[in-house]
C-alpha cells in the first residue's frame, strides 16, 4: 500500500458564495475534473465496509478544501496555467438559467470581469503546494 503521494487534489472556493451554490460549483469542476484525470492518477478505490457494501470510486489522496476571493482565484488560475497545473474553474456565469444560456454568457463576458467560485488543481505535490499555500482551510 503506496501512502505517499507525487500529485496533490486541491479546490480554492470563493468564501463569499452561499454554501448551496459554492456546493454546485464544486460538484460541477469534480465531474469535470475527474472525466478528464481519470481513475489511475486520482487513485480512485473501491472502499468495502464490513458487510461487504461497495462504496465505489473513492480517492485514496487527501482533497485539500480552500478558501479566498475572486480574484485571488484568478491569479491562481493564471498562476496555474503558467505552471502548467490542470485545472477546472467555475465562474458567475455558468449559474442561472440552462447551460445553452449560462454558454453564451460566459462567450460574452471578458474574463477580467468573471467572477471566480472555485478552482480545482491537480499536478505535482510541491507546485500546487506552493501556489495555494496561503489560502486557508474551508471551514
Amino acid at each position: 500500500m503506496d501512502l505517499s503521494f507525487s500529485n496533490k487534489l486541491v479546490a480554492v472556493m470563493n468564501e463569499k458564495i452561499e454554501s448551496g451554490i459554492i456546493m454546485n460549483a464544486l460538484a460541477h469542476m469534480c465531474i469535470g475534473f475527474g472525466s478528464e484525470i481519470g481513475k489511475e492518477p486520482l487513485r480512485l478505490t473501491n472502499y468495502i465496509d464490513a458487510d461487504g457494501g461497495s462504496h465505489p470510486s473513492i480517492s485514496e489522496m487527501p482533497f485539500m478544501i480552500l478558501k479566498t476571493n475572486s480574484n485571488k482565484i484568478r491569479n491562481l488560475r493564471q498562476a496555474a496555467l503558467e505552471a502548467g497545473i490542470k485545472f477546472v474553474d467555475f465562474t458567475n456565469t455558468m449559474t442561472v438559467g440552462t447551460y445553452i444560456e449560462q454558454l453564451e454568457r460566459t462567450k460574452q463576458t471578458k474574463e477580467a470581469e468573471l467572477m471566480y467560485y472555485g478552482i480545482v488543481l491537480f499536478g505535482e505535490w510541491e507546485k500546487v503546494s506552493e501556489l495555494t499555500r496561503k489560502f486557508s482551510l474551508w471551514k
